[in-house]
């Protein structure tokens, strides 16, 4: 379902109920992701209504009826046409089969960084963190499991990826180790905003 891109993440933080917790700040940015591919925001995350209702309820009361009502879905199962499906749900899958507790929230964040992988930045970018440090710490809280076997502090969305390709058994690398490949430092380079740029899905 198309919507207008017109939300900002501040607005949505105005309804926030602990505007300092993380995990709230984690599913503000990626609502604001959906919103900017032009994607209702519930199909972006893989929800139902019912269950991006209660997201909202939980970390952002009152937004649904100020911000969310008059954009009613048709269609629950409707494709999100911004973003890649398959790739899609198989993020989703190694988020969800390396989460720490079955949590609403839990799932929920495994849906939102799944839509921040398509997004252009950082992940922590796109998902409206402050720092890398913030993602890396949900994922620590959330996924440790995952979070812990990136041994090599690799970019939280190249790791994500290299997961998804060793499971494929499809090696996407043409150097022999990470030490000598000339684009290592694509992989393990800062993630700063001034060092940030326009990027195609699946490589910040």
């Amino acid at each position: 379902m198309q919507v207008q891109n017109t939300m900002s993440r501040e607005q949505l933080m105005a309804y926030a109920s602990d505007p300092d917790n993380v995990l709230t700040q984690a599913f503000a940015g990626a609502v604001r992701t959906a919103f900017a591919s032009g994607t209702f925001p519930a199909l972006l995350f893989g929800l139902s209504e019912q269950q991006f209702r209660c997201l909202l309820d939980r970390h952002f009361p009152g937004a649904w009826l100020e911000l969310f009502a008059m954009a009613v879905l048709s269609d629950a199962d409707a494709p999100c046409p911004a973003f890649h499906q398959e790739e899609m749900q198989d993020l989703i899958a190694l988020f969800l089969e390396h989460r720490s507790s079955e949590r609403e929230e839990t799932t929920w964040l495994a849906y939102a960084m799944a839509a921040g992988c398509m997004g252009g930045n950082h992940l922590w970018q796109d998902m409206g963190l402050t720092g890398r440090q913030a993602l890396s710490d949900l994922l620590r809280q959330n996924f440790t499991a995952l979070h812990d076997q990136n041994t090599g502090n690799m970019k939280w969305k190249k790791f994500f990826y290299k997961q998804l390709c060793n499971r494929a058994e499809v090696n996407m690398c043409k150097a022999p180790s990470c030490q000598v490949c000339n684009d290592y430092r694509s992989c393990f380079g800062p993630e700063t905003a001034d060092a940030a740029s326009p990027v195609a899905a699946g490589v910040a």
